[in-house]
Formats: structure tokens, sequence, C-alpha cells
């Protein structure tokens, strides 16, 4: 009987089991026939507002709302909570509610001075929200190593720089972001994070690993957190300055090893799109070179009721074709950087190529070839400019070569550049290693309008401040600032911090002036070569400087990315930022090399005295007796020959 029981139990179990798998199918179809509706996670109600940029102050932000890209190209990603035991039947959102964009450009601009300025602009719009304390588990165009550090520290903005060269502002103008020599960092944290410097630390370092930089040198030594520069670029609810810091490298070497990292973060790499001509041999044979990350949250649409992330990689280049041989008449994609565009990036939305022919309306100062039918105008800098435009997703750009090599030829010189409205310098006065002058002169070239400035200036503690000594002069009368904010340095903690709001008269050079005491460090506390000098960082100075055209603030209109950085919320003014040159002051540096030549000759004293001194007390003294004549010798050989003692 037990078999048989044994055998009717298994039937009405598999009867049981094939009954349930019809219903798991039904209610499989059923899901699939009416799907259900679904609230987006990054989604922020309606009644929160987020401040939009338009509402902060004009001085202190300069952010826009970023309009939402309306392309068909839809990405997958998933985001859950971190929640501590998960319900088995918990509701998954659907991969299919973010979406990310990608779009990139190129703009050349022939300069006055005879060298091209090549700009690259490459922009990662992601549809997400790290603010809200959810962990992203799919990443699609966006850099999974960045999002990373934006979750786990607590990221608001993210602004780093690498630049090698100096910007000469006077021969080439304003450029579309500037950024100082050598290393620049500034970073917005949320205000939920409580230890502002320990996070910036560990940030510091990991971004050191990132881009194979020496970021791991910033300290509190070098690290400032401004009062009034650097306000939030994007949609910004924390202005408090406790939660923004800001550091500088001006001795900062770059080379191949910090751009390869760079270029990898780009969706497409250096195998397709723009991001091709971007060969390491040429870019830095170049007079200028700057590659930077911008990081920060914009609005998802007008209304601002969502914000997105984006990423901004720029690669800025200036070639000088008087020392590269290519000549002054001439250039071209291929002779600038070995290789010309075949195809745009698949992943790119938008992917466009800039030529500046603002100075050749009608054709009678160069020649571009091949010709573009596109002509767009933008407003860049208070000045509207026309640009050729390339579309490389349309494939007639390539024509039948399937390559895009663009040709200018020369026919007459270009003549006389118009001078910018805001140009700094900044120079060391004094003589001798005890005492010195620091000079910083701001432009006003404006012929009637006056317009106030912001002054940041970061020193490090070394160089100890007479703030007393503080004179401020515009046509050689005083010029009391209307704000000044100064932080005096620690010795080995923190640098001087001096900020100031400066109003500059039209047409007039404004001078800054502070003396200094140099101090004496440490032997331990010197570079490998001290005598080179110690650097100083770059002054900063912001301003909305007017603009000689009406400004273009309509945001829900698509905008170039060079020309959208920094919108303007004014039609008679726009932002601008410059950076002064970085200073090398000399210190009172001892002679390393004393100490080694001491050590010589103490060392040959000792050597000497020591072995003469050892070989008196061990040397043993012995009478030798004079040796015997030649037939003396032979007498005792031949006696020993005999048996017979010697003589």
């Amino acid at each position: 009987m037990a078999p048989r029981s044994s055998i009717a139990f298994l039937l009405a179990f598999a009867a049981l089991c094939s009954l349930q798998l019809c219903e798991v199918s039904d209610d499989l179809d059923q899901t699939k026939s009416e799907p259900e509706p679904f609230t987006e996670p990054n989604q922020v109600p309606v009644d929160e507002k987020l401040e939009k940029p338009g509402e902060v102050p004009p001085i202190v932000s300069y952010s826009d709302p970023i309009e939402e890209s309306h392309d068909d190209k839809q990405w997958q990603a998933t985001e859950e909570e971190a929640i501590a035991k998960p319900e088995p039947d918990e509701e998954i959102a659907p991969l299919s509610t973010f979406k990310d964009d990608f779009k990139e450009e190129l703009v050349l601009r022939p300069l006055h001075s005879g060298d091209i300025y090549a700009s690259f602009q490459f922009r990662t719009l992601w549809d997400t929200d790290f603010l809200q304390g959810k962990r992203v588990s799919h990443y699609h165009l966006f850099p999974k190593s960045l999002g990373q550090v934006i979750s786990k520290f607590s990221v608001r903005e993210l602004h780093i720089s690498f630049t090698q060269g100096y910007w000469r502002t006077m021969q080439w103008g304003q450029p579309y972001l500037p950024s100082p020599p050598g290393a620049e960092l500034w970073v917005w944290f949320q205000d939920t994070v409580t230890d502002v410097d320990g996070a910036w630390k560990e940030l510091t370092n990991v971004l050191s690993g990132i881009f194979c930089a020496s970021l791991n040198f910033i300290d509190s030594t070098n690290t400032v957190h401004p009062s009034a520069s650097f306000k939030p670029l994007g949609l910004g609810n924390v202005t408090d300055p406790r939660f923004l810091r800001y550091a500088m490298l001006p001795r900062e070497i770059v080379c191949t090893e910090n751009l390869t990292p760079w270029k990898k973060l780009l969706p497409c790499g250096t195998k397709a799109g723009l991001a091709v001509l971007m060969k390491s041999e040429k870019l830095f044979h170049s007079s200028f070179h700057s590659e930077a990350v911008h990081i920060r949250p914009v609005c998802q649409d007008v209304d601002c009721k969502a914000p997105s992330w984006e990423l901004r990689q720029t690669l800025n280049v200036v070639f000088d074709v008087h020392t590269s041989g290519q000549g002054k008449k001439e250039w071209s994609l291929f002779k600038m950087f070995s290789r010309t565009l075949t195809e745009a990036c698949p992943l790119a939305s938008s992917s466009k190529v800039y030529v500046d022919v603002t100075d050749n309306p009608q054709g009678e100062l160069f020649e571009l070839l091949p010709a573009s039918p596109l002509l767009t105008q933008a407003v860049v800098l208070g000045d509207r400019r026309t640009y050729s435009v390339y579309d490389l997703t349309n494939k007639d750009t390539f024509g039948s070569t399937r390559s895009l090599n663009l040709l200018v030829r020369w026919k007459a010189d270009s003549g006389e550049m118009v001078r910018p409205l805001l140009h700094s310098e900044r120079y060391v006065a004094g003589f001798g290693l005890q005492t010195g002058e620091i000079h910083t002169l701001i432009y006003n070239y404006h012929p009637y309008r006056a317009f106030p400035v912001l002054l940041l200036e970061t020193v490090p503690w070394y160089l100890r401040l007479y703030i007393h000594t503080l004179t401020v002069t515009s046509k050689n009368k005083e010029n009391k600032p209307s704000y000044i904010h100064y932080q005096p340095s620690k010795d080995r903690l923190r640098p001087h911090l001096l900020e100031m709001m400066v109003q500059l008269p039209p047409n007039s050079v404004t001078e800054v002036t502070v003396q200094f005491e140099r101090a004496l460090l440490k032997w331990t506390e010197y570079t490998p070569d001290p005598n080179h000098g110690f650097y100083v960082g770059s002054s900063v100075i912001s301003a909305l400087v007017p603009s000689m055209v009406a400004m273009d603030t309509n945001n829900t209109q698509e905008q170039p990315l060079f020309s959208s950085f920094f919108p303007c919320k004014e039609e008679s003014s726009y932002f601008v930022r410059i950076y002064t040159e970085p200073l090398l002051v000399n210190l009172p540096t001892p002679d390393f090399s004393m100490p080694y030549n001491v050590i010589c000759l103490t060392c040959t004293v000792v050597a000497v005295g020591y072995g003469s001194f050892y070989n008196l007390l061990t040397r043993t003294f012995q009478v030798e007796e004079p040796s015997p004549g030649l037939a003396k010798r032979l007498a005792n050989v031949i006696r020993r020959w005999r048996g017979v003692p010697e003589l």
C-alpha cells in the first residue's frame, strides 16, 4: 500500500504545480498588456520649490536652467534606495524612466596675432538626482567614477582645471572658459556634510588618483573658503561659504598622464567624434593648453521642478603657427591635429564644428574650405559673433571623401584687435630678501561706464602681509573698497585670504598694493630647487562687465555650449572671470651645499688624525740587522752545500 500512496501523492503535487504555473503565466500576460502607472523616484514634488538661478543676486550666482533634451535616444538606468530590510514583493522602477544626453562642439577662432584658438566642448546631461541620498546602480553616458565621487562625498558642484601656459588676454582676447596656470579646484558640498574639511581631504586624494595629478598636495596651507567669490553656478540652495573649498596649485605640470584619464571620461573616448583630434603630441606642442571638468546640478526644463546633472568637459588650445612652421597664411585641421574628422560620436545627439567668421563677412580676409551654407550668430562675452557651422551628424558634411578637413587660406592681414574691456596684471616689487610689495593692476577700457569688480587674493603664509599698508588708487586718487573680507594666515596652517569689491572708473587703471615680509622656513620645508623660487597663485577677478550689444536672456532657446556656461540675466551686462599671472617670489635660502662641504672637510681631518693615532697605538718596532755583503752570502751558500755551519 505504501508505494501506491506515494505515487498518488506525486501525481497530486504535479497537478497542483501545473495549476500554479498557469496562474502565474496569466498574471504575466495581464501585466504586459496593462502596465501599472509609476512615479519617477527622482521627481521633486510640485509644492517643493527649487531656487532658480535667476533668483540669486547677480554678483554672487551665475547659473541658468538647462532645457531638457528632446532627442529620441533613451538609456536604461536603475536607482534603488538603501533599505535595511528589502521586501520580496518590492516594486522596481522601470529602467526607461531616466534619460541622458551628450553633445560635443569644436570652436575654431583665428586670432589677430596669427595663432589659432581651438575650444572643445563636451556636455553630458543626466536626468537624475544625486542629492536625495539614493544610490545609482547603472551608468550609461555619465562616468561612473565621477558619479560615485558625487554620491560618496555629497558634492553639489565640482570644478577642476589643469592648465599649461598663460592666457595672453591683450593678444588673444577673452577665452570662453578662463583658468589659471597650474591646477585649480573648487567644490561646493551639500549642507548635510558635517565634516567638510575631512570630506575635502578625502576628495582631493580621490581626484588625484582619477586624474593622475598632484592634488594630494592640497591641504590646509593652500585651501580657503571665500565668502563672496565662487558662488554656485548651478541650482544653489546652499550659499554658506562654510561648505565651499577653493585651492590652487600654480606649480602643477600638465602632461599626457593628465589628458589620458580626461579623455576616458568621454562616452566615445577617442574612437569617434571630435575627440579623434586629441593627439597628445600636437595638443602639448602649443602655446596654451587647458583641460577642465565642471559638474553642477541644473534644471531639467524651464519650470525647474526637477534637477539634472551636467558634466561639462572643456579643452582649450592655442596653436602657434609661427613656431610650428605651418605658416601664418594657411592652416587646416590636419596641420594642427595630424588628423581629420570622419564621423560624429554615435552616442551624441549633436556634434558640430564652429568657425568664427565675424571678421570675414564678405570673404576678403581669408577663404574657408569647404564652405558651409549654414551660418549662425551668438552673443559671446558681450560681442555678437558669426560662425560657420558644420554638422557632423549630417553625412553630406563629409562629402565624397568621407572626411572633413577645414582649410583656411589668408588673403590679407587680420588688422588690429579690439581691446577687451577688463584686463589685469600683477607683479612683485622691492629689493632684497626681507620685504616686498604685491602690485595688482586692473584695467577698465570702457569709455564711459564704471562697474564694480570682486578681487580675490590668496597669499601663502610665508609671505606675511602688512594689511595696514593696503592701498587702492584710481587715476592718482584713493579708491576706497566698498567691501573687504580679510582672514589672516597662521604659520604652517592656513594662507592669507583677501576679498574686496572695488569700483572701476571708466577708462582707468586701478592699482592695489600691499606690502609683505618674507618668512624664514625650516630647512625641511624647502623644495628640491629652492633657488628657483616659490609660486604664489593667481588673483581672481569677477565682474559683471557692461555689454556693447544687447545680451540674449532667452534661456528657452538652444544656444551653443561655448556661449551658455555663464548665461546672462541682464541685457546690459555679462559675467566674466579673469586670472592674473602667478607670482614667483624668492625667499631667504640657506646654502644647502655648506653641510656637504663641512662633512667632507670634517671627514678628511678625522681620517688623517685618527689614522696616525691608530698607527702609533698598534704598530710594533723591531731592530733589523744590516744585510751581509755579496761575498758573505756566497760563502754561506757553499757552507750550506758542504754541511758546514754558516758564518
